[in-house]
């Protein structure tokens, strides 16, 4: 639905940012978790199903990095600035539910979370950083040279 309303939008760079920070975010999460390897709470608190290690929660990174970009490329399509903070706060809202879950559902520990809503914030403003300056720069490029005074 995400990537429809931007390709429909002609925001082509946008759709490409969320495929990228999806496929970028599985790969920090999974590396992440290859290299700490942290166990998960005990088996008697978690009421899911847990597969592969903790540290960092996954759903909180994969969450953020999704919710995040999408809000901020989705904003990029409304002029209202009440429509734009409506938007990302309920991006924002929606990761925090998320992670917030993987904690009540004893499949994480609390800092599991903190860390998987960090990197994914990160890994969120590289991709935003990226498409900033690439639009900058299509921008710039497209723009009429102005004649010497």
């Amino acid at each position: 639905i995400a990537m429809g309303f931007l390709l429909i939008m002609g925001k082509r760079l946008s759709a490409l940012m969320l495929v990228v920070g999806l496929a970028g975010g599985v790969a920090l999460s999974e590396g992440l978790k290859a290299l700490f390897e942290r166990e998960r709470p005990p088996e008697i608190y978690q009421a899911v199903e847990t597969l592969n290690a903790s540290f960092p929660s996954g759903h909180a990174l994969l969450s953020t990095v999704f919710y995040l970009t999408l809000g901020v490329m989705l904003t990029r399509a409304f002029p209202r600035k009440r429509l734009k903070a409506y938007v990302l706060g309920c991006v924002v809202v929606i990761a925090l539910l998320i992670g917030l879950t993987r904690i009540y559902l004893g499949a994480h520990w609390a800092s599991d979370v903190f860390a998987g809503w960090s990197v994914g914030a990160a890994w969120s403003m590289a991709l935003w950083l990226v498409a900033y300056a690439a639009e900058r720069r299509q921008r710039l490029h497209d723009a009429p040279l102005q004649d010497a005074p």
